[in-house]
């Protein structure tokens, strides 16, 4: 038994034991003074009076036989209810461990799932063990549960990006070691080797970079958040990508509803609605075309919907390529690093947005973001509307 359980059980008892025997001393009062107004021929005794009445004398007339009655109880000592009494003491003992039982089961057996947690047991549920309670100690069990869960998911996480993030610096570094071999055992080859260096270096950095922007994102540390026009924003945004495409004959269809302005970084914004194009643009063949409709919708949404004529994803990959370093089955070697997305959907949930995927019905995939607007004289510029996804 825990301290916790004893503590209880004294106090609860206590408390019992004051009202068995307070009630016993009540009922014992008030016996007496029953008693005491039948001696006193049905007089109440006054106030904290107990009448004792003796053997009266006899009549000056020498008459033994007269004078009042005598009298129906002795008083002598104290005669308190103890069977009772007693019997309250030993009921009062079951009930109070019982009761007492009850809080503190629960509460040592929350101990021992804290136990197993500090010993890096995340898999550990203390809410089955509770029983059928309904009371906010299962409730705090179940708290406990959710708590360890979204452990369990967290530690996951950091496992899976460690993980990931060695496997793709390996490959870099392989390369820059085969490079300056290369350069040490072919000194004429020496220029070429250079730039397989710096090309490696490059891409290190590049994912160093989307590393560390990640991981202060999902800190909560996303700048100076401010007023960004988002027709300035996708006018700049469109204008590249339609650079970008033209090299491999990809068009950039932008349709475009009315502007509106959002609270965010302006920097970051524009960066998670660029990597989502920018993958638009990767997976769409030579010769296709991606789509871009934006604009203002009815309950204070601003939203964008970025398609594409690739070859889509899984079903059970919609959600998951929001995932650092995820690559779905149609990756194509040495097409980024899987962090675009994952960038993306941390931005526009700083910016209290959403972001979801999904595929089209005559193929490509679909990436639509909502964002809440701010009240703004852009708000009211006309422009197309009517679009969908």
């Amino acid at each position: 038994m825990g301290r916790l359980f004893w503590k209880f059980f004294l106090f609860i008892w206590l408390g019992q034991m004051a009202a068995v025997f307070g009630t016993g001393a009540l009922f014992w009062v008030e016996r007496r003074n029953f008693e005491n107004r039948l001696d006193n021929g049905g007089r109440p005794p006054a106030a904290g009076e107990f009448r004792v009445h003796r053997p009266s004398q006899a009549r000056s007339d020498g008459n033994p036989h007269e004078g009042p009655p005598p009298p129906r109880h002795e008083p002598g000592g104290m005669h308190l209810p103890w069977l009772p009494m007693v019997a309250g003491c030993i009921a009062s003992i079951f009930c109070t461990a019982g009761l007492a039982w009850y809080f503190a089961a629960p509460i040592r057996h929350l101990r021992r799932g804290f136990d197993a947690v500090a010993d890096g047991g995340l898999d550990v549920r203390v809410a089955p063990g509770m029983g059928g309670r309904r009371d906010e100690l299962a409730d705090l069990g179940r708290d406990f549960d959710r708590m360890t869960e979204r452990l369990q998911s967290l530690m996951g996480a950091q496992k899976r990006l460690l993980h990931d993030v060695s496997h793709e610096m390996r490959s870099p570094l392989a390369r820059l070691q085969a490079a300056v071999g290369l350069a040490r055992q072919q000194p004429d080859k020496l220029s070429g080797s250079l730039q397989r260096i710096e090309r490696e270096s490059e891409r290190m950095n590049q994912l160093i970079g989307e590393l560390l922007t990640l991981s202060r994102l999902e800190a909560g540390v996303t700048g100076a958040i401010e007023a960004v026009d988002m027709g300035e924003l996708l006018r700049e945004i469109v204008e590249d990508a339609r650079f970008e495409g033209s090299a491999r004959q990809v068009g950039v269809d932008f349709q475009s509803g009315p502007m509106a302005e959002v609270q965010a970084n302006s920097e970051l914004l524009h960066r998670a609605i660029e990597n989502v194009v920018r993958n638009a643009l990767r997976y769409s063949p030579e010769g296709g075309d991606i789509r871009i409709e934006a604009g203002r919708r009815d309950g204070g949404v601003f939203h964008i919907a970025v398609s594409d004529c690739g070859p889509g994803v899984g079903a059970d990959e919609t959600e998951i390529i929001f995932r650092p370093f995820f690559r779905g089955a149609t990756h194509r070697a040495g097409e980024g690093y899987g962090l675009g997305l994952a960038i993306a959907r941390q931005v526009v949930a700083a910016s209290q947005g959403t972001i979801r995927a999904g595929n089209r019905q005559n193929g490509g995939l679909v990436v639509a973001i909502d964002i809440p607007t701010r009240p703004s004289p852009l708000a009211d510029q006309p422009g197309k509307a009517g679009f969908s996804v």
